[in-house]
């Protein structure tokens, strides 16, 4: 399970005999691995200050946990062609999540435990905020970059009526810089090709004799050029209209298609160079989105692709592991480890607000062996350590008693101090 119970229990004689007794009852039972956390000795201050902390910890403790759960989102969001492979990058420190909180020490060097209490909680609050600021800044900047793309793509995966046909036209398809002469471009529905054929010279005076070329089809329908008189432009779409052709705004602009394109290749590097994706190298006429199946199909030029055929058969570049994910790997570190840091500190807390001064307390980190065990678990614990709350155990133990104020359930009944880490960031 990625579950643990952290807990803690006076030091002295006899709560350290029901630790041993826990272990025993709970190894016997195979209900949980227990292991002693190690949690250094801290400048108390004042009650008042603890008190204070206490509010102030289980806050940041929720913005932790929320926090690395966003960017543990994030990562499956960058690693998208390889997701299977996201939990090999979530680490803490270099080492798999359970490992780091089975084998927790604390960093000195970071944290120093020589600090006043609320400085050490300061520090941790101030490096989660500006995480959680250069998340914001870098993820907003990868959703723009997607959405542009997933425009694009849309752009160039929509049928003849919509899509961007800059991929589909060749310059040869035109006649250009014409004062009189001018091509069109009109969709025909495909059972209505041989019509086409054998009309479109009368729809119009001065349309020029044997101009019409099939240049592209989808599942509906063709795309036809015809050459005409400028000036009929107006009398041949209302009469193509009747027939139910449909001519296709479209001006030929070879510096527009090109910048176009410039424009797609420059956002595909972006997305290479900057995150963690394939980039594709873009010819004339090609897809542009890795994988995507060409649906309209170029005809008589054999620069375009084949019907059917991938970017990824035309990728000129690997994969890499760009700069957003290694920067989410690398603070995915950091914040997860601050977390367990903020875990401690809430164990060490609490222990000396219930337990009361000198510090002597033990605490112990608890993994359930299965999630059907958790009850019985919990049974456990609340037997063995029910002494340290008489009052609370009775309440729970006889349910004649009842104590004005006080509702508890045998779920939420924790005589010793209990919080609860749960690895499952991707649930």
């Amino acid at each position: 399970m990625s579950e643990f119970w952290l807990i803690s229990a006076p030091g002295d004689k006899e709560n350290l005999q029901a630790l041993e007794r826990m272990n025993t009852v709970t190894s016997k039972s195979n209900l949980s691995y227990n292991t002693k956390f190690a949690i250094p000795d801290f400048k108390v201050g004042t009650l008042d200050s603890l008190v204070g902390l206490s509010d102030e910890l289980g806050k940041l403790d929720t913005f932790a946990e929320s926090l690395i759960k966003r960017m543990a989102q994030s990562v499956v969001e960058v690693m998208e062609d390889s997701k299977g492979k996201v939990q090999e990058n979530l680490l803490a420190n270099g080492v798999d999540l359970t490992s780091f909180v089975t084998h927790f020490e604390w960093d000195m060097a970071k944290y120093p435990a020589k600090q006043p209490l609320v400085n050490v909680v300061d520090t941790l609050a101030k490096q989660l905020a500006q995480i959680e600021s250069d998340l914001k800044s870098r993820t907003a900047a990868y959703s723009a970059l997607k959405t542009t793309l997933e425009n694009l793509e849309k752009r160039s995966t929509g049928n003849l009526f919509t899509r961007t046909l800059s991929d589909i036209v060749s310059k040869e398809d035109f006649v250009l810089d014409s004062e009189y002469l001018v091509t069109l471009l009109v969709i025909v529905p495909k059972p209505s090709y041989a019509q086409w054929r054998k009309t479109y010279e009368s729809l119009s005076d001065m349309v020029v004799p044997r101009s019409t070329k099939l240049i592209a089809e989808d599942n509906e329908g063709g795309l036809f050029t015809v050459t005409l008189f400028r000036k009929v432009i107006d009398d041949f779409k209302v009469k193509a209209k009747e027939n139910k052709f449909t001519v296709r705004e479209f001006f030929y602009d070879e510096k527009e298609i090109k910048r176009e394109r410039e424009e797609m290749t420059r956002l595909l590097s972006d997305k290479k160079q900057q995150y963690q994706t394939s980039c594709v190298a873009l010819k004339k006429g090609s897809s542009t989105f890795r994988d995507h199946k060409v649906k309209v199909t170029p005809l008589g030029n054999p620069d375009r692709p084949a019907a059917g055929q991938t970017d990824r058969e035309r990728e000129s570049e690997g994969e890499g592991e760009g700069p957003l994910l290694r920067w989410l790997k690398v603070n995915f570190s950091e914040a997860f480890v601050a977390w367990i840091h903020i875990k401690a500190l809430r164990v060490f807390v609490e222990s000396v607000l219930r337990y009361g001064l000198p510090v002597n307390f033990q605490a112990v980190l608890l993994q359930p062996h299965k999630k059907s065990a958790t009850k019985r678990l919990r049974e456990v614990l609340n037997s063995v350590f029910r002494h340290l709350d008489e009052v609370a155990a009775a309440s729970i133990l006889d349910a004649s008693v009842e104590i004005p104020g006080l509702q508890l359930s045998n779920q939420d009944y924790f005589p010793y101090v209990y919080f609860h880490i749960d690895l499952g960031l991707l649930d």
